[in-house]
């Protein structure tokens, strides 16, 4: 007869606590599954739109006819932006972004609101060549595209309107 070394011995018991614990977990309640952590680049295309909704909105504050081609360009963006956005599982509601709530840094004259609206641009602008590192070829077009809009708009504003 065949002698079993303790080492074997405490291995195969090992194994069977094991199988035995694994069994009784699989007998328990059921686990509930774990979600899948959010796309990286659908975290992205969120807080782009929420960016891009605040810009909106604070264009929309400035009320004035000479800054409504800039609005217009913002809101094309937003709804590609918007387009590009996987639709939420049915299991998670979406979280409508807040509505933004323009506050103006200055008082009403306008000369600060451009102001303001153009350092957003740069912001903007300068924001977007970081944003584009790792994301897919189309979503880096679109960001690369949008920068550029941006800059323009920041170039734009630092004329007299």
């Amino acid at each position: 007869m065949r002698s079993v070394s303790r080492r074997a011995l405490l291995r195969g018991g090992a194994l069977g606590v094991a199988a035995v614990t694994a069994a009784g977990c699989a007998t328990g309640e059921p686990v509930p599954p774990v979600a899948a952590p959010p796309d990286p680049e659908t975290l992205l295309l969120r807080e782009l739109i929420a960016g891009k909704e605040r810009t909106v909105a604070l264009y929309a504050s400035a009320a004035s006819p000479r800054l409504e081609p800039f609005r217009q360009r913002h809101e094309a963006h937003l709804a590609e932006l918007r387009r590009r956005l996987p639709p939420a599982p049915a299991s998670t509601a979406a979280t409508p972004s807040a509505s933004p709530t323009p506050s103006p840094s200055g008082g009403p004259a306008r000369s600060t609101s451009v102001r303001a609206l153009r350092d957003l641009e740069r912001k903007a602008a300068a924001l977007r060549t970081r944003q584009i590192e790792g994301v897919s070829p189309p979503l880096a077009q679109l960001l690369a595209s949008i920068g550029a809009c941006e800059a323009a708009h920041a170039l734009a504003l630092s004329r007299p309107l």
